[in-house]
């Protein structure tokens, strides 16, 4: 576990947090309309697994942040589809669609954005208040 060294690397571990998760969020979506021709060769959505990670001293500081430990795959089936005369169909003239939900990935998306919006602001926020420390010293 490598140190939780200030406030600019608690929030930079939480915007690359949610950059992973808006990336798994775009292909999950660019890959929402494909279709197979069995059940194991079908898209199935991706999701990040986060992992909370604490500073060494939490006690004292109560300092924690975000980490994305893997991606996973969702353990979501695949929807079977009559279409004979689709050129993946199988023998039985089935076609299997992804495993993707799109409206609970542009929820993800939306969410995504938002946390990672947060942790801009509270960048930018702690720049101004440092440069207001600074200016005061003046």
């Amino acid at each position: 576990m490598s140190e939780i060294k200030n406030i600019f690397d608690i929030s930079g571990r939480a915007m690359a947090s949610q950059l992973v998760r808006l990336n798994t969020v775009a292909s999950n979506l660019a890959n929402a309309g494909t279709i197979a021709s069995t059940k194991e060769e079908a898209f199935r959505a991706l999701k990040p697994v986060f992992q909370t990670t604490y500073a060494d001293q939490l006690k004292y500081s109560g300092v924690s942040t975000v980490d994305v430990v893997t991606v996973a795959e969702v353990k979501r089936a695949p929807e079977k589809a009559f279409m004979p005369h689709h050129p993946s169909a199988d023998a039985e003239g089935f076609v299997y669609r992804a495993a993707v939900d799109e409206n609970e990935e542009m929820v993800e998306m939306v969410e995504a954005s938002r946390q990672y919006q947060n942790n801009v602001e509270v960048i930018s926020t702690i720049r101004a208040l440092m440069m207001r420390t600074i200016n005061m010293g003046k």
